[in-house]
């Protein structure tokens, strides 16, 4: 089957019920999307597909049609994403461990509401869990990429 993963098209022969983060990890070498809980619960494994966010730990790679983003795709060290450079400037990560699938659900969020209030980035972040408990810094981080995007685009 083909993937179209950060713009690169794949060949992959895998069964079509492999998860796709184990496809992302182990065929691609696409390391990004971590492994957590496995049965969709902590957000560690979120990548987007077709814009909208996934988790790739428990979707079949079968499932998957269309283009698939994962943290490698969203920016680079020399051009990040407005929410990777906020998750930096607000130094969010502690362990690290969640970030790229909170930072994935930060940008899918983002997307669809320019200007969330506290409520919509809670609501739409609560199904990413952190241990280290930088909830606090993830809301400041989220409000500051969404002020940077809307001075871009104005």
């Amino acid at each position: 089957m083909q993937l179209n993963v950060n713009g690169t098209q794949h060949d992959v022969d895998v069964d079509e019920d492999m998860p796709l983060l184990w496809v992302l990890r182990d065929e691609l070498n696409i390391t990004g999307p971590k492994f957590g809980c496995g049965i969709a619960m902590c957000g560690a494994c979120t990548v987007h597909i077709n814009g909208m966010p996934a988790r790739s730990c428990s979707m079949p790679v079968g499932q998957v049609s269309g283009l698939i983003t994962t943290i490698e795709g969203l920016g680079t060290p020399d051009a990040m994403h407005e929410v990777q450079a906020a998750w930096v400037e607000h130094q969010v990560a502690q362990c690290g461990y969640c970030q790229p699938g909170q930072i994935m659900s930060a940008a899918a969020l983002l997307q669809m509401n320019p200007n969330p209030d506290d409520e919509a980035i809670d609501r739409a972040m609560s199904a990413n869990l952190c241990r280290c408990g930088t909830y606090p810094r993830i809301r400041a981080a989220i409000k500051a990429a969404a002020q940077t995007i809307r001075e871009k685009s104005a």
